[in-house]
């Protein structure tokens, strides 16, 4: 090594240790370091060079297979490689390598809240839609499960409503299974166990039966010990368990048909919420005191049909939908040791969707000149939704004012019922093998109505019950337009233009006034710039957005009614900001991994929120940024086996709670670490998560005077540790 490489290996880790100057940062970039950079002898020793690239991926961000390099919009891939080699068994598990992505899980899988560049809402009329292979949740409830045989996560970031339609306005996550092998039987099974009496087994096996079809199955089982111990009673409270399965059916009849059908179920019996006063759960993490220990019960079956015909100048696809999930929540509602408050929350929802699009071929793009062509695609998207709910208040004698007896309260018998439609087209006009331009719209209609029911069960009448029938139909046009240009063949640049909308619907509990909530509209501007270099062993992506919001809808907290949320229309909003990303391959066997992102999100001037003025203040939940570095390493020992290892850290920026911006998260990091070998057919690894265990509550909200600091939330993942064995074949 000369005195040149010596002195700017030492400058570049002197400059990165100051930019992360924590106890998790210089820990984790020692260890990239240490094993990105070449020994003094290697340059001898490896012979002869071997020339080494980034792998070749496509996404489907766009609905049609596409280099991600080459598309004109933010998306993050998560690949096959990453979840196995990093232990990513949920989407927020996986989200962490998306810059400016953020999700608010609680204990309670149906509450997975994604938030991206500062766009987030409820649960039940989401702004990030879901996509499980190409059928959109149409609640975050069905999203939320176990990543059981999956091959990628894609993470697209920005408005998506001119392909996508409702519900996608902050962007969409899209997760795809692993198709069914149709050349030979496959498998693996593996066992991770680890502390807080973890353990998770799964297993898979895939292959072809007969000529023309192939299939594919998994099973698994997840349990824990809880994290979180009740001090009244001395039992964890905040215990997991599930089980799950997929099934699938693949039928190629011909060299243009085929045919997917694919059953995907869990059955999830979990521990109550780790609920707790936010001041007291930072003075003892993990900490809770309260007289009753509920549950929180899951299951969700979807089932997806996939037909698929590819002509010699287009294809047309079908995907068909069946998702049904209910929950059965019972919970402490005061969270303290005092006999005051229960509630008991049944809910359950049927969705039908169903989509025929219809598209060019890559290899036969519509001739409009000599140097012009074009690319297009359109298709018609129909849905059907039905939810109910039914939750029981159960008050104590005396915790309502005057009332010396046991009360119920119903809020809410709910039921809500959506239909609607939408149609789009899309097309892309390439000049001269230099420049792509795109325009599309999409045009969605949808019919909501609602039967709601507020009322009490006592001995004596308390109040009279409150009945709201309605019904209202909402439309909107939504555009994009991007053009991108290529600066050289492994780099463009573009800018694109699009508008972003979310239905109004309504509350099935709110206060009165409320029961209703209208559209919300954003528009986006975006301008990125996509490159690989090095002989494409280097990958980096840069983004900078703007966003403005109207009417937006904010998922509020019931000063009323303790526990229950809805949507309002709280005014406008602004967000911008940076992204970047890099992937590098520094040599073979070892991969670099990067990613850094700044939103400024703040409500606009005049926003008011439950009254309150928030004018100027910042959107909750959004991190100021997030970043996260990681590095993948493996090596060849004697007869096939390797040794590999993973680590990583994560950052993320201060945050505020609520609209009010009376409470917040300051800035926190997290490490991850994993290694292992694997021969031919087995593996066996150790990891840890969280490894400096810090302590942190990602998750908060107003509780009015039933909690001393006036907010109660749940502390963020431990460190956990375990192995994991398996086999492959």
């Amino acid at each position: 090594m000369g005195r040149a490489d010596r002195a700017m290996r030492s400058y570049i880790r002197c400059i990165m240790t100051r930019m992360f100057s924590n106890r998790t940062g210089p820990c984790v970039l020692a260890i990239v370091l240490t094993v990105a950079m070449p020994r003094p002898g290697d340059a001898q020793s490896v012979q002869p060079q071997v020339h080494v690239t980034l792998p070749t991926v496509t996404v489907t961000a766009q609905k049609e297979p596409a280099d991600p390099q080459t598309l004109p919009v933010s998306v993050t891939l998560v690949p096959l490689d990453a979840l196995w080699n990093g232990g990513l068994l949920t989407i927020g598990d996986a989200s962490i390598e998306a810059p400016n992505t953020y999700f608010t899980d609680f204990t309670a899988r149906k509450l997975s809240n994604p938030r991206f560049r500062g766009i987030g809402s409820s649960p039940a009329n989401p702004a990030i839609s879901t996509y499980i292979d190409g059928v959109p949740q149409l609640n975050t409830n069905s999203s939320s499960i176990e990543l059981l045989d999956v091959t990628q996560l894609e993470f697209v970031r920005g408005p998506q409503s001119a392909l996508f339609g409702r519900n996608t306005l902050g962007g969409v996550v899209n997760v795809a299974s692993v198709r069914p092998s149709s050349t030979r039987w496959t498998g693996s099974a593996m066992v991770p166990v680890g502390n807080y009496s973890a353990a998770d087994v799964r297993a898979r096996a895939s292959g072809p039966i007969g000529g023309k079809a192939a299939v594919a199955f998994a099973i698994g089982d997840s349990r824990r010990d809880g994290f979180t111990t009740n001090d009244v009673t001395g039992h964890d409270i905040d215990f997991r368990h599930a089980t799950f399965g997929k099934a699938q059916l693949l039928v190629t009849p011909t060299a243009r048909w085929e045919a997917r059908l694919i059953y995907t179920g869990e059955r999830a019996r979990d521990g109550d919420y780790a609920l707790n006063d936010l001041d007291a759960l930072r003075q003892r993490p993990f900490h809770a005191a309260r007289d009753f220990e509920g549950h929180t019960n899951r299951d969700v079956h979807a089932t997806t049909f996939l037909t698929q015909y590819a002509g010699r100048r287009f294809t047309v696809a079908t995907t068909t939908g069946f998702v049904h999930w209910k929950t059965a929540d019972l919970t402490d509602l005061d969270y303290t040791p005092l006999p005051l408050l229960t509630r008991s929350n049944d809910e359950k929802d049927f969705q039908w969707t169903q989509e025929v699009r219809f598209a060019s071929t890559a290899a036969h793009p519509v001739k409009l000149g000599d140097r012009a062509s074009l690319k297009w695609q359109s298709g018609i998207f129909l849905f059907t939704q039905n939810y109910d709910q039914d939750a029981v208040n159960t008050f104590a004698p005396f915790v309502l004012p005057f009332v010396p007896f046991t009360v119920t309260q119903h809020s809410p018998l709910a039921a809500l019922d959506d239909t609607g439609v939408g149609v789009y087209g899309n097309g892309t006009v390439t000049l001269a093998d230099k420049a792509d331009v795109t325009i599309g719209a999409r045009f969605d209609r949808e019919n909501r109505k609602a039967a709601l029911s507020t009322f009490f069960v006592a001995p004596v009448l308390l109040a009279l019950p409150v009945n709201v029938n309605a019904e209202k139909a909402f439309s909107n046009v939504s555009p994009q337009a991007a053009l991108s240009y290529h600066v050289r063949p492994d780099a463009i640049a573009y800018v694109s233009v699009s508008g972003g909308y979310k239905a109004g619907g309504f509350n099935p509990a709110s206060p009165a006034g409320s029961e209703a909530y209208g559209e919300e509209h954003t528009w986006n501007v975006e301008g990125g710039l996509k490159s690989a270099w090095a002989g494409r062993r280097v990958a980096t992506n840069l983004a900078v957005f703007s966003i403005d919001w109207q009417d937006l809808q904010l998922n509020l907290p019931n000063p009323s009614v303790p526990g229950q949320f809805y949507i309002s229309n709280v005014g406008s909003a602004r967000s911008s900001g940076v992204e970047i990303e890099v992937r590098g391959r520094a040599r073979d066997g070892v991969d670099l991994f990067g990613a850094f992102g700044y939103t400024h999100a703040r409500f606009g001037a005049g926003t008011t929120s439950s009254g309150v003025d928030t004018s100027h203040n910042k959107i909750p939940n959004t991190p100021d940024y997030t970043a996260a570095i990681g590095t993948e390493v493996s090596h060849g020992l004697s007869r096939g086996t390797r040794l590999y290892g993973r680590a990583e850290a994560v950052f993320y920026g201060a945050f505020k709670y609520d609209d009010a911006n009376a409470a917040g998260q300051d800035a926190y990091s997290l490490a991850n670490l994993r290694g292992g070998a694997r021969a031919k057919f087995v593996f066996a690894e150790a990891w840890i998560r969280n490894a400096f265990d810090t302590h942190y509550v990602p998750v908060a909200f107003p509780y009015g005077q039933l909690a001393p600091s006036g907010f109660i939330g749940e502390p963020g993942r431990p460190r956990t540790f375990g192995v994991t064995a398996g086999v492959t074949f």
